[in-house]
């Protein structure tokens, strides 16, 4: 490993690290002190965001618990480099927010298509200016009545959308981020409804009591029901994504669990398909990962980036790993390797450690190594995935049903895997 990559690693050992965070922390909150000023968290909304319409209700709960500055603010959609399919964006938002909305027991979205580009310009009139935490959520609920087709109730609204959306986008892009339905707290970022437990957990010193958290983690139960029939489980992952690495062992237990046979589709990092990402974004997700790693107890940090002839190395062995079932195996193996203990598959000495951890010896690494059949894998992998609508990893199908994303899921993949065991529609 040269020098410059090792520095690397130890870098992203050092940011990810819990004393780096209790460090930044500390600071801030002594900062905050000595200017005399109330704890201040910044929300992101998209008007026409179905994880905004979300995340927005917990405003008026976040304001009466705790003894917080909250403060609303209007942004537009994401620009391109950090969201590369807009439509896709669009379309499995609308799919996945009334799968959270209906798990979580909220009030379901009113609209089951892309709000009308007339409708849109009329919400973000009526948010702008407001500044108010409680009157932002409550211009949301009549803003969902708007996008729902009664839009007379808000004609009158002129605020400058325009300015108001500058504003925001520059203040979210000056702290560091890309999204919308976001909350920001001094120096951490947290999306949505499924980060806001997080948030709560930072802001518990704020309130003189217990709070109860406006939503629970959705987790999967682990419970299976009746095994009648054995389900196919496809797993869409990437050699170089942090999430795939914290949901694989995972899905692998739930596979068993379920006695599914797991199938491990392998496709290209993003960067390596010509889609670069910004470097907000591979912050925001080095830091994420690390949380929920923390979280469910896997190793993370200590980064050997893959990106590039290392991941294309590690897939080449892959494609026969899975051929001689040791496929999960090396993929663990790998995985951890690179992303939790710093060791680099661009070297023979570096990927063979990883293949002897999965039955792999050097002779058979090479074999796989010499044979590119891996790469119409891994293109026919990314094609099948956009067919299913999903353009990122990790995703997952059972059955050959309907496709979902993200390792914050996995309790809408045990439902499916459920239905499938007992013999029902997956």
């Amino acid at each position: 490993m040269t020098m410059k990559r090792w520095l690397r690693t130890r870098g992203s050992a050092l940011i990810t690290s819990p004393l780096y965070r209790a460090a930044r922390r500390q600071k801030a909150a002594l900062q905050r002190h000595l200017r005399g000023e109330q704890a201040e968290v910044h929300y992101f909304h998209q008007a026409d965001d179905p994880y905004s319409d979300l995340a927005v209700r917990a405003l008026p709960h976040l304001v009466a618990n705790y003894a917080i500055k909250l403060v609303p603010h209007l942004v537009p959609a994401p620009d391109a480099a950090a969201a590369p399919e807009p439509q896709r964006l669009v379309d499995w938002s609308l799919r996945d927010a009334a799968d959270l909305a209906r798990a979580l027991k909220l009030t379901p979205l009113p609209w089951q298509s892309a709000p009308a580009a007339d409708a849109v310009l009329q919400a973000q009139a009526a948010f702008a200016g407001i500044t108010d935490a409680n009157d932002f959520a409550t211009a949301a609920a009549g803003i969902r009545d708007a996008f729902n087709g009664m839009t007379e109730a808000h004609n009158a609204a002129s605020g400058d959308a325009a300015a108001a959306l500058a504003d925001g986008k520059a203040l979210r892009e000056k702290l560091g981020h890309y999204l919308s339905a976001m909350f920001y707290f001094e120096g951490e970022w947290y999306w949505g409804l499924d980060r806001l437990p997080y948030l709560e957990q930072r802001l518990q010193p704020f309130s003189h009591r217990k709070v109860a958290p406006f939503v629970t983690r959705l987790e999967a139960a682990m419970q299976p029901g009746p095994l009648n029939r054995r389900a196919l489980l496809d797993l869409y992952l990437s050699f170089r994504s942090p999430y795939s690495w914290i949901v694989l062992p995972r899905v692998i237990a739930l596979a068993k669990l379920y006695d599914a046979r797991l199938r491990l589709r392998f496709v290209l990092p993003m960067v390596m398909r010509g889609l670069p990402i910004p470097d907000a974004k591979r912050f925001y997700i080095v830091s994420d990962t690390k949380r929920e790693a923390e979280r469910i107890g896997l190793p993370f940090g200590l980064i050997a980036d893959p990106v590039g002839k290392p991941t294309e190395r590690g897939l080449a062995v892959l494609h026969h790993a899975i051929q001689q079932d040791k496929g999960e195996a090396f993929a663990v193996s790998f995985m951890r390797g690179v992303f939790a203990e710093g060791i680099s598959a661009r070297s023979d000495a570096g990927l063979l450690k990883l293949c002897n951890r999965a039955g792999i010896d050097a002779a058979q690494m090479q074999a796989a190594l010499a044979d590119p059949s891996w790469r119409a894998v891994a293109e026919a992998n990314r094609e099948e995935m956009f067919t299913l609508g999903i353009w990122g990893v990790p995703a997952f199908r059972v059955d050959e049903g309907s496709a979902h994303w993200g390792q914050d899921r996995l309790w809408l993949l045990e439902e499916q895997l459920q239905a499938a065991a007992a013999g029902a529609s997956a």
